[in-house]
This record gives C-alpha cells, structure tokens and sequence, in this order.
C-alpha cells in the first residue's frame, strides 16, 4: 500500500480551531473521498507534540493500493478541485505550508504478550 502524507506546518489563526476542523472534516474530507482509487483517509489533528518540534496542526494520509492509483489520482480532476478548495479557505484559518510525503506501508498486527 502507498500512503500519501500532507503535513499542514504552521498555527491556526487565534479562535479558528474549531472553524478549521470543521471546514476539514465538512468540506474538504468528502472531496478527498471522491478521488479515484482511495482506500483510506486519516485526518489527525495535534494535540501536543515535543518541545522543540514542528508544529504540525493537522495530518492527512490518504491511502492508494499502489503507484499506479496515486498517479491516477494525482491527476484527476477531484483532486483539482479539492486543492482549489483547500487554496481559498486555508488562509481563513491556518498559516504555514503544507508538505506532501509518500510512503510504502508495512502493516503489523497483534502485540506480543510481555507478561
């Protein structure tokens, strides 16, 4: 599986947590869903992180089953249109740049017994 990354690097604007969330989760999560080839979306919005990290205020990651699907997706017109989407009400709430990173997926299940 591959899994795209945008990393949204910055601050939310003073009193528009709840306002970007919402555009988020409203507005911008069921134009992600529409992209060809999608089997998975996670949106993680921080919480905390260390001292002297990044601020990283959200975490999208959206999975394809390979290459191939990403590209496609890439290249689709939903994916046009959600970053037009994101362009014009991002700067309502959010300031910073958004970053995108690929990646292969290796999944683990079940944990040891350490007893």
């Amino acid at each position: 599986m591959i899994t795209r990354y945008a990393l949204f690097e910055g601050s939310i604007k003073a009193g528009q947590t709840d306002a970007f969330r919402r555009a988020v989760l409203e507005d911008l999560v069921p134009m992600w869903q529409v992209f060809p080839g999608v089997v998975g979306i996670r949106v993680s919005f921080a919480e905390e992180r260390d001292p002297g990290a990044p601020e990283l205020v959200m975490i999208l990651a959206v999975d394809y089953p390979n290459r191939a699907a990403l590209a496609t997706a890439l290249a689709s017109d939903a994916r046009l249109a959600s970053r037009a989407a994101t362009e014009r009400m991002m700067p309502h709430y959010f300031s910073g740049r958004i970053h995108h990173h690929v990646t292969e997926v290796e999944s683990f299940t079940g944990m040891a017994d350490s007893s």
